[in-house]
């Protein structure tokens, strides 16, 4: 029988699911089949091949192969493997903080603002820094919005303000205090020897500096922002690839009533309701 990658010799695996031992599912469950691609800074050849195929072996995969290689540039091959990765993770333990919301249409958000907020909510959004990607924040806050989900210049109770790219933090704060914004939405794209981490930390510190950084919403979003990352860095969610218009609105508006319930409720136990009014953008309000 032919033996390798091949090989028609019957695996000796268990076939049933085990959340506690997961593997990648290539066409049997638990065969671990998975695909990579890395690129080598060497030329292309059996030499580099052979390189390759230990890179795959050190990263658990069992009986690698080279599904594809070719030169990028002298000195550089791209390589594909292909190959039975050997490692699991235990499902049952992972924990993941994610923005735990059921998204309101856009006629539900708007209805929620007016009855409980009682006024246009200020967004402000940008893709700041150097990066010049603006399909992320286009999709999230232009009218035309993206499959189909409208962008939040569309909502009758959101004043949205899309600054595109390449906005600087300093002009992102600047913005932020002149329109008494409500929310700031923060898109990163590149991501390149974490520039986007520098960014995203340095806007929180330009925020306190001013003090206003209690006195809205922040949320940053992108290819690599997760819930659990955007909270480490200061801000008060982060959302990931597949997010639409209705599942940021509907996080900042229920943010936005918190806040304002929650300062009333505090100050109103004190006796001391003015300092509720002294909030940003509170002082429109009637409690």
């Amino acid at each position: 029988m032919g033996g390798g990658l091949y090989s028609t010799e019957k695996k000796d695996f268990d076939k049933n699911l085990d959340l506690t031992k997961i593997k990648p599912y290539g066409d049997t469950m638990n065969d671990g089949k998975v695909q990579v691609s890395f690129t080598l800074p060497v030329n292309d050849g059996e030499k580099a091949i052979f390189a390759a195929l230990e890179l795959g072996k050190k990263m658990g995969i069992e009986e690698p192969s080279v599904a594809y290689h070719g030169p990028l540039d002298k000195g550089y091959t791209y390589f594909v493997l292909y190959g039975n990765l050997k490692h699991s993770v235990d499902f049952t333990k992972i924990k993941v903080e994610s923005v735990e919301i059921e998204a309101m249409t856009i006629t539900e958000i708007n209805d929620f603002i007016k009855t409980n907020i009682k006024r246009k909510l200020i967004v402000i959004g940008a893709t700041t820094g150097t990066d010049a990607h603006t399909v992320g924040i286009d999709a999230i806050m232009n009218r035309k919005g993206f499959a189909g989900h409208y962008g939040l210049e569309r909502y009758e109770m959101i004043e949205a303000y899309n600054y595109g790219s390449q906005v600087s933090n300093e002009e992102f704060v600047k913005k932020a205090i002149e329109l008494e914004a409500d929310i700031l939405l923060v898109s990163q794209t590149v991501t390149q020897k974490n520039i986007h981490l520098r960014n995203l930390t340095n806007l929180v510190d330009l925020l306190e500096a001013e003090e206003i950084r209690d006195k809205i919403v922040l949320i940053c979003g992108g290819p690599r922002i997760t819930n659990e990352l955007a909270k480490e860095l200061g801000y008060d969610a982060g959302f990931g690839p597949k997010t639409f218009s209705e599942n940021v609105a509907t996080y900042f508006a229920k943010e936005i009533y918190s806040f304002i319930f929650n300062t009333y409720k505090k100050n109103a136990k004190t006796k001391n309701v003015v300092l509720f009014y002294l909030s940003l953008k509170i002082n429109k309000l009637e409690p």
